[in-house]
């Protein structure tokens, strides 16, 4: 990766994300998929970090954005209790068709975009990735720690160094 080119960073930059929000969805045990944290269930704070990623990754103004199949109205709503109950395939797949998507956004991305506003939107790209890097900071760190808090158990991070593991022989803890 050059470190002169703001495309390739954020493009490096969000595959590492991505397979550490892969990796946090595949390190929640089962028993804790519905178990209510701050009166939501664990499934839900995780639906809702990736409704955000995308949504709001690209543009979220965009007027031929589809919401997902498995939406339903305030289920991305941290404040709103639903009657939807998404299971862990339904979250695993929904992740797969946004990391599809984030991937072909970032890869044909170059620097000069990088201050265009996406169309009918206030924010540039720049702003809208940087602004979903911090809104998926605090989600990950807040389902890491419910994890660890009721596991002992650690989820692995890549940090900025480590490879990024390319097939499924890869310990999910630290």
């Amino acid at each position: 990766m050059e470190q002169n080119k703001l495309n390739e960073i954020i493009e490096d930059q969000t595959k590492r994300a991505l397979w550490e929000v892969k990796n946090v969805i595949d390190c929640v045990p089962d028993s804790l998929w519905n178990k209510e944290y701050c009166d939501m269930p664990l499934w839900k704070h995780i639906y809702h970090m990736l409704h955000s990623l995308d949504l709001w990754f690209i543009n979220p103004r965009d007027k031929h954005y589809c919401e997902p199949s498995i939406h339903s109205e305030n289920l991305n709503n941290l404040d709103i209790i639903s009657d939807k109950t998404l299971s862990r395939n339904d979250i695993e797949n929904y992740f797969k068709e946004i990391e599809i998507k984030i991937k072909d956004y970032i890869i044909n991305l170059n620097d000069e975009e990088l201050l265009d506003y996406p169309e009918n939107c206030e924010y540039t790209k720049f702003t809208l990735i940087l602004a979903q890097f911090r809104h998926l900071h605090t989600h990950m760190g807040m389902i890491m720690g419910f994890i660890i808090d009721d596991t002992g158990l650690w989820p692995n991070v890549l940090g900025l160094t480590h490879p990024i593991p390319q097939n499924g022989d890869y310990n999910k803890y630290c």
